[in-house]
């Protein structure tokens, strides 16, 4: 418990620094701080507004979790075909690469033509999007195992695809966490940008209409939960890692 302290007081420290900064810089100007509000006006839009802001975080969560569910399965399958056929390599990997520098700008208006303003739409974007680390930390991952341990499973007797499954990920398990990590951090920013371009409810429409009303208190309220949520998630990743793996200074230390 202590040692847990003891890495978040640095973090914890700046953020109540920076705070008390933008709080005494936001109330020293009338132009900064209706722009820049201040975290006091913050927190108090984000309580008079709660109700709101929490049925649409609802939403928003829904979206970016399913879709970061659906990519993680994908991905880690995805990286294993990656892995086991050149030829899916070579054929697959660039269209990977091409899909994952297309801008959401530009994709968002294809989904919302094809699934209309449902939330199946967010999920599919944030799907496409989280793929991509996913699969390619996997196929890295799982090009770095050391021959030794599939042979080893294969002389006892050990099929081709329990090797692959059972020996090989846990070995590359690491850098697939990895992977994950990296499509995680991002689902949530994707979700509210699909939601900001069409949607009927979500934090991206509530950041939308905070916006258009100038109002920016509660754009800041809506930007803030959505680091939190995106914070929350990447500690679960890491908390899962580590029941699964045990923490990565061990494996150092082996």
């Amino acid at each position: 418990m202590s040692k847990l302290f003891f890495h978040t007081l640095p973090t914890l420290t700046v953020i109540l620094i920076v705070a008390a900064v933008w709080e005494i810089s936001a109330n020293s100007n009338p132009e900064t701080a209706r722009i820049w509000a201040s975290p006091s006006r913050i927190w108090t839009a984000t309580q008079l507004n709660w109700p709101s802001l929490y049925s649409n975080l609802v939403v928003t969560t829904s979206e970016a979790l399913w879709g970061f569910a659906l990519a993680i399965v994908i991905g880690i399958a995805l990286g294993a075909i990656l892995y086991l056929s050149s030829l899916a390599n070579a054929a697959l990997m660039p269209i990977l690469t091409a899909a994952q520098t297309l801008p959401l700008i530009s994709v968002t208006p294809f989904f919302l033509w094809w699934f209309g303003f449902d939330d199946s739409g967010k999920i599919a974007l944030v799907t496409l999007f989280s793929i991509f680390p996913i699969a390619i930390q996997t196929s890295r991952g799982l090009r770095a195992v050391p021959r030794y341990f599939a042979d080893v499973a294969l002389t006892c007797g050990a099929s081709r695809t329990w090797t692959l499954w059972h020996v090989q990920m846990r070995v590359a398990a690491r850098q697939i966490f990895s992977g994950i990590r990296i499509a995680g951090t991002y689902i949530f920013a994707t979700a509210a940008t699909a939601e900001y371009m069409g949607s009927r409810h979500g934090i991206g429409l509530f950041l939308q209409s905070a916006y258009n009303a100038t109002q920016a208190p509660l754009v800041w309220a809506a930007t803030i939960s959505i680091v939190i949520l995106t914070g929350i998630v990447m500690l679960a990743v890491i908390c899962v890692e580590r029941l699964l793996l045990g923490n990565p200074a061990d494996d150092n230390i082996n």
